[in-house]
């Protein structure tokens, strides 16, 4: 049973598609005040198909393909506008560019920004959400903490979920016999679905049993991990759930995926690397004249197996930060006018590309961190150190969602958040996801949010 099922990301593409022929249409309709024939839409149609695959891959980097949560529902509208500007302005360069089509849709592609627009919008809000089931599976939740809280708000506030918790048992709150109790008499209603509990609480290893005979008594039924709920949920995991046999488990990984991953940092960093040369005289530049300092700064950082490497930069900041903060915990130092550019832009990180290719830092990881921090976060924070278990990266899972990510200053509450979405890639990781790691990165440059 998928309580968080990945469908509704099929839905999207295939309703997007549909609009985008729709739009096609009635563009070319408005265009010339009738109905376009079955031959003369059919000419268009072949070059825009090509469009319609490129348009898809901008509407995912534009994370339209993500999960629709509140929060991205809410930016919804400037987003989708957005994407659909880019659209129309690759399909301007497109049939500049290749004009062996015979036609060049100038007026078209306008008319199709404002028909699609709105469309694409009400197919999303309007239509997309009636695909999911009408009718939400019931459950159980049984676990406890700060963590499962927020999960079960979460699941009540937001109603793309397809299942609900009709019963919420504490087991902090409850003494152990009590869990037992309620357990078995949530079990044997009909209308009980799935169960999702904390494995590692006490208190479910004694209900387990019964949960497990009231699973041959229904006709659909699911017993599902807290912690797995959880990531599918935020795309993180629980700390406060979180177990040392999980966390060792998670590093475990294969040597076709150690290979693969190796040979795509080589290369990335060769190609990348090369073409970034050619910025290097006018970064220069532009670092000399702003305030004359020096142009490339190393520093210290703690690599896999806490191995301590140095990294080399360009300069964006007033000094180089080596994470002594004092009792302000935050840096004195400051962002140069050109080096605010520069880190909005991830030029600065170039020259890093270099400790890709000698194999201490990875095109996706968890950021490397600075010595001094590493070992205040270490003694503060429980498995902080796992993630050195893996090679840090340029760029990484938790570098794309924390955006409160604590840069030169000391944070221990953001740092375990960021840890979070550290310890979900450590499990998770694959070439599939290192590369949808790099292609929302390609976004968040484009779109130039700043680190």
């Amino acid at each position: 049973m998928n309580l968080v099922p990945k469908r509704e990301y099929v839905i999207l593409l295939a309703g997007d598609v549909l609009v985008f022929i729709i739009s096609l249409w009635l563009a070319l309709a408005l265009r010339y005040l009738e109905a376009p024939s079955s031959a003369f839409f059919a000419l268009h149609l072949t070059p825009f198909t090509i469009l319609f695959i490129a348009w898809a891959g901008i509407f995912f980097l534009a994370g339209l393909y993500g999960k629709h949560t509140r929060l991205f529902r809410n930016r919804l509208p400037s987003t989708i506008l957005y994407a659909q500007a880019i659209n129309v302005s690759v399909a301007a360069l497109f049939f500049f560019l290749i004009p062996i089509f015979g036609i060049a849709p100038k007026t078209i592609l306008v008319l199709y920004l404002a028909v699609s627009f709105p469309l694409i919008y009400f197919w999303r809000v309007k239509i997309f959400p009636n695909f999911r089931a009408s009718r939400k599976l019931k459950g159980a939740l049984i676990a406890s903490g700060a963590d499962i809280h927020d999960m079960a708000k979460e699941i009540a506030r937001d109603s793309r979920y397809s299942f609900e918790f009709v019963s919420i048992i504490d087991t902090k709150k409850a003494k152990p016999h009590d869990v037992v109790e309620q357990a078995c008499r949530v079990a044997g209603e009909k209308s009980i679905n799935f169960f999702v509990a904390d494995f590692s609480d006490e208190a479910i290893a004694t209900a387990l049993p019964i949960v497990y005979n009231s699973a041959f008594q229904k006709r659909h039924f699911a017993l599902v991990d807290a912690v797995d709920l959880y990531q599918e949920v935020f795309d993180r995991m629980p700390l406060s759930l979180l177990q040392y046999e999980r966390v060792l488990a998670g590093a475990a990984t294969s040597r076709v995926y150690d290979f693969l991953k190796r040979i795509v940092d080589i290369a990335g960093a060769l190609v990348v690397g090369t073409v970034a040369l050619l910025a290097y005289p006018f970064v220069a530049l532009a670092i000399k004249l702003d305030d004359g300092g020096p142009v490339f700064i190393t520093q210290a950082r703690v690599g896999k197996y806490q191995k301590p490497i140095r990294i080399i930069k360009f300069r964006s900041m007033s000094g180089n930060d080596e994470g002594i903060y004092g009792k302000s915990k935050k840096t004195t130092l400051e962002v140069t006018r050109v080096g605010r550019w520069l880190r909005t832009l991830r030029i600065d990180e170039f020259p890093q590309l270099w400790n890709v290719l000698k194999g201490d830092l990875s095109l996706v990881g968890p950021r490397p961190e600075l010595p001094a921090l590493s070992s205040r976060y270490s003694a503060r924070i429980p498995y902080y150190d796992a993630r050195y278990l893996i090679t840090p990266g340029l760029t990484g899972w938790a570098q794309i969602f924390h955006d409160r990510d604590p840069h030169h200053g000391e944070d221990i509450t953001e740092t375990k958040a960021k840890l979070s979405y550290d310890l979900y890639y450590l499990e998770r990781r694959s070439i599939l996801l290192d590369l949808y790691i790099l292609l929302q990165t390609v976004r968040i440059v484009i779109s130039a949010r700043g680190s």
